[in-house]
Order: C-alpha cells, then structure tokens, then sequence
C-alpha cells in the first residue's frame, strides 16, 4: 500500500480518493508488480493508512533511498551541500471545529541534490522555533553547510548544527536584538570607509529575469571585537552581509541582509549558500503549491495530512532526479500519462 501511495502521488493523485481512482484505473499494471492478496486497496483503507502511520517514523522508511540520491548528487560536485531548513504553511488545512489552525511543516531540503530529507510539523507559524531543533537533530548534516532564516537564528540550533559536524549560514534580524545591531552597525561602518580598515572578503553578481535586473553584492568578515554578542555562539567565526540592488520597470529597489556564520572567510561559498537559501522557495514551495496543490489541501486528520505532504516531498526529489528538458510539471504529467515513465522515475524499468 505504501509503494501505491508513493506511485499514486507521483502520477498526479492530491489525497486519499485521487489515490485509490488512480490505483483502481491501473490495477492490471500494479498486480503485475506487487503482491497483493487483499485486492486493490478502497478510498477508505487508504485513508485509515495514512492516518495511522506515525510521520517520523514513515520518513525513515525512505532515509536510505534519499541518502543514496543525496550521496550521487554530491559526487557529480565537489561542492559543499546547502541545507537549506524552512517552514511551509498548509493554508487550507484548518479545522476551525476542532479550534486547530492551518497546519505548518517545516522542511529540510538539501538545494544541489534536489532532495528532501525530512520535515517536522510545528504547532503553528510561532512554533517552527521549537521543532527547528528537532529537524535537525533527524537529519544528517555532517559536511553541509545548513541555512535557516531569522526564525531560526537560535543558540540551541547552532549548537545541534556543530554537534552534527556541519556548519551554518543564519540570516540575523531583531529576534536577536544586540547581536543584530552590533553585527549591523559594524558593518555599516565599514562599508562607509569601502573597508580599507579590515580585510574582507567579496562577491558579485547579476540576475536577470522576468524584466528584472538584479545586482548582488556580498561581504564576509572575520568575527571582530566590536561583536562581543557573537562570542556565546557555538563556533561562529564570521558576519556578513548580501545587499541586492534591484530594476525593474524603471524603478530601483534595495534589499539588505545580516548574516552569522561557522564558515572561514570565502564570500564565493558563503553567496552560495545565501543564494541556496533563497532558492528552497522556487526548488520546493513553489513547486508544492503550483504542481502539487498543497496549499489547496482539506484533509482535516493532522497525521494524514503531514503523511501526505511528505509523500508530496518525496515526489518532488523524485522527479527531480530525472533529467529531463520539460519542467516538473510535465514530468509530473508525463508519470500521469504513462506508466513506462512512472516505472523510470523510480529507477523499476519499463513493463
């Protein structure tokens, strides 16, 4: 039933009833390849099983297979892997009946492979504090680089990153008031005198698209004296900033933002995972919500629900992983269509 689920959601099934239709429209394929001696699973059977299955512990069901795919993504590259951690709100999925709120997962993404590599479902919005943590604590970040924004500028996830042997790249706002200010004023500073008074490190470069130019500028600096907040931080050696100046239709607009790091001076690194951080929203959220209708979801069952968007997760690494010209929604229209295409995504070989 799970391996149904799994192909079912892949193919274009949104929840329960799409996934049974789907199952019962292709059961001669599916019996030719799975032992089913209870028949083809009902609506209702596959609503139970997701209901019931405890989401953590169906995530690990899948760890190898995301591993392996991580691990060949990271051989093709000698770069780092960025890990990039947010969180996603599932905005049609309250139940005001039951005085539950939409529900909201956060999600851990590595950005080169194209991989999701679990997700934990916060109580609402303010909570993604709390289980930032715990996420990180179930996936593996050993030799990555782990991004997170302002929400997660936390001591506690610092420390789970270094225990975890990889380092991090944490966007810094007014949550933390001191360290913020004085990582902002120092560096203000210095760009005012073009840094002539410290070493720096620096990067640059242009994006053009959809009628916009942008203009990224980035600076990483060894931790100074002048940040005497920063010292209380598990191994944090550098600040910085990525300023990015964009036009559009005539009109120009700035965007500045702080940053607190475990990484040596390399601004061309550091661009890279502030860059890979901002990607997660096109690479996955998008993704979830315009190919796979997450946020159209009304599956009131909090379990079902979380079990279901980590399926949606999965298809996404999936398809990811076949390199194709057509974008992710025709693939996932293609798997949809054929059942040849569904059986390669998943590496089974044509019927």
């Amino acid at each position: 039933m799970l391996v149904i689920c799994v192909l079912a959601v892949i193919a274009g099934a949104d929840g329960p009833r799409s996934i049974a239709i789907w199952v019962e429209a292709h059961a001669d394929w599916l019996k030719k390849r799975l032992e089913l001696p209870g028949g083809i699973p009902s609506h209702d059977m596959i609503g139970r099983l997701l209901a019931l299955l405890k989401p953590s512990a169906f995530q690990q069901c899948f760890d190898e297979w995301l591993t392996a795919m991580r691990q060949e993504a990271t051989n093709e590259s000698d770069a780092r892997e960025i890990i990039a951690i947010d969180g996603k709100t599932l905005r049609r999925s309250h139940d005001r009946g039951k005085g539950l709120g939409p529900l909201c997962l956060v999600s851990a993404w590595a950005v080169r492979a194209g991989v999701s590599l679990g997700q934990v479902a916060a109580a609402d919005k303010s909570n993604e504090i709390v289980v930032f943590p715990e996420l990180i604590a179930q996936i593996d970040v050993s030799k990555a680089i782990v991004t997170l924004d302002a929400a997660g500028c936390q001591r506690d996830v610092a420390e789970k990153i270094i225990a975890g042997k990889g380092d991090y790249v944490l966007a810094l706002k007014g949550n933390q008031e001191r360290l913020h200010e004085q990582v902002r004023d120092y560096i203000t500073t210095q760009l005012e005198n073009d840094f002539d008074r410290v070493k720096v490190e620096r990067h640059e470069e242009e994006a053009k698209g959809h009628g916009r130019l942008d203009k990224l500028f980035y600076y990483q600096l060894k931790l100074p004296d002048e940040v005497p907040a920063g010292e209380d931080w598990c191994g944090l050696k550098t600040i910085g900033v990525a300023i990015r100046i964009s036009q559009e239709n005539g009109r120009e607009t700035f965007d500045t933002r702080y940053y607190i790091s475990s990484l040596k001076p390399d601004a061309k690194q550091f661009a890279g995972a502030v860059r890979g951080h901002w990607g997660i929203d096109n690479s996955l959220h998008w993704t979830l919500d315009v190919t796979f209708r997450e946020d159209e979801s009304r599956l009131r069952n909090r379990i079902a629900a979380e079990n279901l968007a980590w399926l949606k997760r999965l298809a996404v690494s999936l398809i990811k992983q076949r390199k194709s010209k057509e974008s992710v929604v025709m693939r996932r229209r293609m798997t949809g269509w054929n059942v040849n295409f569904l059986a390669e995504i998943l590496g089974l070989g044509r019927s």
